[in-house]
């Protein structure tokens, strides 16, 4: 899985949430679709932190993004 993400079947039935919270993941990605900043959602989910937000996409990208094979 993820260092920023956990699922649990005892907690929102199994759904993907911020580790250590009860936020959807999905969430996070329905704020994003809706044109929202990532401060927004850090302001209206305040037990997820900025780094878990960070770490989250940093993570999507790199398994998204092959690295370079030509460096």
């Amino acid at each position: 899985m993820s260092e920023y993400t956990s699922t649990d079947p005892d907690i929102l039935s199994g759904a993907t949430v911020f580790k250590g919270t009860r936020v959807l993941v999905q969430s996070l990605f329905d704020y994003l679709e809706g044109g929202d900043s990532i401060d927004e959602f850090i302001s209206d989910f305040p037990t997820v932190k900025r780094d878990q937000v960070i770490g989250l996409l940093e993570e999507l990208k790199d398994g998204a993004i092959p690295e370079d094979k030509a460096a």
